[in-house]
């Protein structure tokens, strides 16, 4: 399998694998022109499987959609074909917009126009919390 390289984008490494789909719809990289190659399942000393994403433009990304969803990733910033930057993310301390409230008591249920926000209650858990209801949420 040939996976052209890409001389200005980002490539999104270490990925859990098989969660390079979800990351896709989150990030709405359909909507993108430019080409996205996912590469699912790669052989990892370090993980066993890992999945790739490469886009082939700068983009901005929503750092803290992907450290909520996954903070193992590695987030290239690729220039002239070389790495010129490596982010390595961590979970995000406030999450807005990123997931709704599923209390239905919650003032978002009623107040369309307010942002969801959750805090981090418990890192070691990936515990969240809504700031209206105290609603919790976690991944896993």
């Amino acid at each position: 399998m040939k996976i052209d390289s890409i001389s200005r984008g980002i490539v999104l490494d270490h990925i859990q694998a098989g969660r390079s789909m979800d990351i896709y719809r989150y990030l709405h990289l359909d909507e993108l022109e430019c080409s996205v190659a996912i590469i699912r399942n790669v052989k990892s000393e370090a993980m066993g499987r890992k999945d790739i994403i490469k886009i082939d433009e700068a983009i901005d990304l929503d750092l803290n959609v992907l450290g909520y969803l996954d903070p193992g990733i590695t987030v290239n910033i690729i220039e002239n074909g070389k790495i010129a930057e490596k982010k390595h993310l961590e979970l995000p301390k406030e999450l807005v917009n990123v997931v709704r409230c599923k209390n239905p008591r919650c003032i978002t249920s009623v107040e369309g126009s307010l942002d969801h926000i959750f805090r981090l209650k418990d890192a070691a858990r990936r515990v969240y919390r809504c700031i209206y209801c105290d609603a919790e949420r976690s991944k896993g």
